[in-house]
């Protein structure tokens, strides 16, 4: 359901689009790529005295990660296509290979925002790592489902307990996840 008609007025200013794709890799490992894009509604004169034109991206960034089946990434790579400050901006994407190693369900956004922080990383390129770790989980639901159907998932799906319709004693997990359902301390009384 979208959400209702604004009551008011309004004037456009501000878009921001983030969206992302993940691959299965012939390899058997798995890209997540992430773009973000900003843009204004309205023109407004640069610096340097040019016209920055309404619609053309502000920020335009990329993202790459491979990640493994335990969700631990083992390669990196950012790009711009439009930055504020050209390369001034740019320059750091190389610096985002130090996300090789992180693992996207374990602390994975307070480590970027500890080791890439402020002045340390770009506010941009930070921000849309953020979206990595569900885009992940959503990319492994189809080895999970088979996983699943064959018998062979041993360990509780890590999902779970991680929001309040998958909570352990909750109906989802009772319907879904039978195996893992821990009843509330009053249906067990």
């Amino acid at each position: 359901m979208p959400l209702p008609p604004a009551d008011v007025a309004r004037e456009p200013l501000h878009t921001r689009s983030i969206r992302v794709n993940s691959f299965a890799r012939q390899d058997g490992l798995w890209d997540i790529e992430a773009e973000l894009i900003d843009l204004k509604a309205y023109d407004f004169p640069k610096k340097s005295g040019a016209l920055h034109q309404a619609g053309d991206p502000i920020h335009h960034i990329h993202l790459r990660v491979t990640i493994d089946d335990q969700f631990t990434i083992t390669a990196a790579v950012a790009d711009y296509d439009a930055a504020p400050y050209g390369m001034h901006c740019a320059r750091i994407a190389p610096d985002y290979q130090g996300l090789v190693g992180m693992n996207l369900l374990r602390n994975f956004r307070q480590t970027v925002k500890d080791r890439y922080g402020r002045s340390a990383g770009c506010t941009h390129l930070t921000e849309l790592s953020y979206v990595l770790p569900t885009v992940a989980v959503q990319t492994m639901a189809n080895k999970r489902r088979r996983e699943q159907q064959s018998g062979v998932q041993a360990r509780r799906p890590f999902q779970l307990d991680g929001c309040h319709a998958l909570k352990l004693d909750g109906p989802v997990v009772r319907e879904f996840y039978p195996r893992w359902y821990a009843a509330a301390k009053a249906e067990t009384q």
